[in-house]
């Protein structure tokens, strides 16, 4: 699973030629500024509302694809956006986690809720039918597949583990690897927001 998100990860990074970490305004994160990906998404809330990238505009936004029943990326990455948003304060309001699930079928939009707002109340997470999320997951050069468990229900998925950051004007700017660490991920959204 590992080997699958690093392979992933990297074909993210080298697709459209994105400057590498340290070039040009000195992102920790992979600086994707102008790339041809990433630019739309209008998936449902846990209401059933249609929420699109448009809705946070003033924002900066980090979209994470992931789902509820993950052992290790995700959780991970929730806890890490929870302690970034922390640790920015009163900016901390001008950020938004939105959470998009690549397992529909066992993430109702109730589990997602729940799940994300576990880890800050202020997070949202979104789902559509699968060929909605299999369209998001393309258009955001997002790898996801399903590996079989023991029991029909036990199945895992493989996934892109980044995040993908937008500025306050709705472009996609940045691409987190994941465990990038939080203090790197501060001062990135520092810069954004500044």
């Amino acid at each position: 699973m590992l080997r699958a998100l690093v392979v992933a990860c990297a074909a993210v990074a080298v697709s459209v030629g994105c400057r590498p970490a340290g070039h040009g305004q000195g992102f920790h994160a992979v600086d994707i500024t102008g790339a041809g990906y990433a630019r739309e998404l209008a998936l449902r809330d846990s209401n059933g509302e249609r929420r699109t990238l448009a809705d946070f505009r003033g924002k900066v936004v980090i979209v994470f694809f992931g789902y509820a029943h993950c052992p290790d990326v995700c959780p991970t990455t929730l806890a890490d956006m929870a302690e970034v948003k922390r640790r920015l304060g009163k900016d901390g309001e001008r950020l938004q986690v939105i959470f998009v699930t690549v397992d529909p079928e066992r993430d109702s939009p109730q589990v997602l809720t729940q799940y994300a707002q576990g880890f800050d109340p202020s997070f949202i997470a979104l789902t559509g039918t699968p060929e909605e999320i299999a369209r998001a997951a393309r258009e955001f050069k997002v790898f996801y597949q399903k590996v079989p468990g023991k029991r029909p229900t036990d199945y895992t998925i493989d996934h892109t583990a980044g995040s993908y950051v937008f500025d306050t004007e709705g472009r996609v700017r940045l691409f987190i690897k994941h465990a990038q660490g939080v203090d790197a991920i501060v001062a990135d959204l520092k810069r954004l927001l500044g």
